[in-house]
């Protein structure tokens, strides 16, 4: 076989196959895996018509806020609290076990205020005096829905477009369709911020950041707030940058070796990825020192700002990576999930993202770069109307409802005012214009330049896509 006598272990079957040039075999490794190759090779990232935004910023509630108690106004509960819902609003639909098995289903009202804000009249929740100032830069959906109704399977549809794991994220996706516009930062970064709500909160896996079938180039990369900002970033003791560099120059000329030996296009990703560690050794202790930010830009931003891992500390991050033109941004924040003790828990959820989801908006808009970035805020989810638990006039709790929920988007390529959907009397069933998760993300990849159609990737002998086969855009979201 004339195998590299100092490489013995080159006996794959892809080394084989084409050293011996056998056809059947090279048809057999092009239903295996070839396509795979192909696919990547052949695409050159780019848009398919004008985008009107170049990078997104995800803020994702993880753990489903209640839209009854922000955004979806419904004051004609308070007349039937603690009444039954009314079997001709449920029809008969699922509902989770955690509730399945109660007596009732009494109506829990929301306790919080609400009141018009801006030219638009959109009615806000007290919990967020913030967001209410700027509700007119917004674009608010009130009849998002889906079909996952528990968290993890919800969340990996929000996503990756797919209830199951192994699709490719997003982020993913558009790094994918956009290719980098930083060559010293990843095109895909994930912030985790504290939260002050219920500590047990859902947990949160790396394939939600992942690459699924995708080269792993496009992978998510998380940043820590504590100690470096990536794991191994730093040189180990006794190591310095021009050793580094020597060490990184002899690995690349062996993966390359490697590389033309197998065609295996994850050793290109290896090799890529090395040389992204080495420029991010100087970029990412630039981005995450704060210490040029202005007094005036922490106060925008509230006091928790100046505490890393914070909310408030990640959206001022956030711009800073904006600025850097990283491509897709995602903070999560934990804790939303309000099964009991919702009046309490959801107060501290609110003040730890409304001023500072505020403040990346105005930041962004003053310093010209809202008009062609995209920011997004929601959940996996929607609440239901009736109490989970004990039903008082000062404490209730709502289980999952995947029906209906509300979303807000502002920047690039979105009409500010816009208001999308409608529903019932009780946020039980949308009544107007429904927006599913596929529809959502078809729009978003339209503010982007890409056809959601066609950004595909082969895999396994079949196109696949964010949407699947599904999703439409929403017209009515579009300045």
């Amino acid at each position: 076989m004339n195998l590299p006598p100092e490489d013995p272990t080159m006996m794959t079957r892809r080394t084989m196959l084409r050293q011996t040039g056998v056809q059947l075999g090279a048809m057999a490794l092009a239903s295996l895996g070839a396509s795979r190759v192909r696919a990547a090779s052949e695409f050159t990232p780019g848009v398919h018509f004008a985008p009107r935004a170049r990078r997104v910023v995800y803020l994702f509630m993880s753990g489903a806020p209640s839209q009854l108690d922000l955004f979806d106004y419904k004051p004609g509960l308070k007349k039937l609290y603690d009444t039954d819902l009314p079997d001709s609003v449920r029809q008969g639909q699922r509902i989770t076990t955690m509730t399945s098995g109660q007596d009732r289903f009494p109506l829990a009202p929301s306790r919080f205020q609400f009141a018009q804000h801006g030219e638009t009249g959109t009615w806000v929740s007290e919990l967020l005096p913030h967001t209410a100032k700027i509700v007119d830069r917004l674009a608010i959906v009130s009849s998002m829905h889906t079909e996952a109704i528990n968290h993890d399977p919800a969340i990996t549809f929000m996503m990756t477009g797919n209830e199951q794991p192994g699709r490719p994220s997003m982020g993913a996706w558009l790094s994918y369709g956009l290719g980098a516009a930083n060559d010293d930062l990843p095109t895909f970064l994930v912030l985790h911020a504290s939260w002050s709500g219920r500590k047990d909160a859902q947990a949160l896996f790396s394939r939600l950041w992942g690459p699924g079938f995708l080269p792993s180039t496009h992978q998510g990369v998380s940043l820590r707030s504590e100690g470096d900002p990536v794991l191994y970033l730093s040189n180990p003791p006794g190591v310095g940058a021009t050793t580094r560099r020597r060490m990184l120059d002899t690995l690349g000329k062996l993966n390359q070796r490697q590389h033309e030996r197998t065609g295996d296009p994850e050793v290109a990703t290896r090799i890529a990825q090395y040389e992204m560690a080495f420029r991010m050794q100087s970029s990412v202790p630039a981005l995450t020192d704060l210490s040029d930010e202005p007094d005036h830009t922490f106060e925008l931003y509230g006091p928790d700002s100046r505490k890393a891992g914070t909310f408030a500390a990640s959206c001022l991050l956030a711009r800073r990576l904006v600025e850097r033109d990283v491509r897709f941004i995602q903070i999560y924040h934990r804790g939303w999930d309000q099964h009991e003790n919702l009046p309490s828990d959801l107060r501290l959820q609110c003040r730890d993202v409304d001023q500072a989801s505020a403040a990346l908006i105005l930041d962004l808009e003053q310093r010209g770069l809202l008009e062609d970035t995209l920011v997004v805020w929601g959940g996996e989810f929607g609440r239901t109307v009736y109490c989970q638990g004990p039903l008082t006039e000062d404490n209730y709790g709502r289980d999952h409802h995947p029906r209906c929920f509300t979303m807000w988007m502002a920047g690039g390529g979105i009409r500010p005012g816009a208001r999308v959907g409608k529903t019932d009397d009780f946020s039980y069933n949308i009544v107007e214009r429904p927006v599913h998760v596929h529809d959502l993300n078809a729009t978003l990849l339209h503010c982007l330049g890409l056809d959601h159609t066609r950004l595909t990737y082969r895999f396994q002998g079949r196109d696949f896509r964010l949407t699947d086969v599904h999703g439409e855009i929403v017209h009515e979201l579009l300045a």
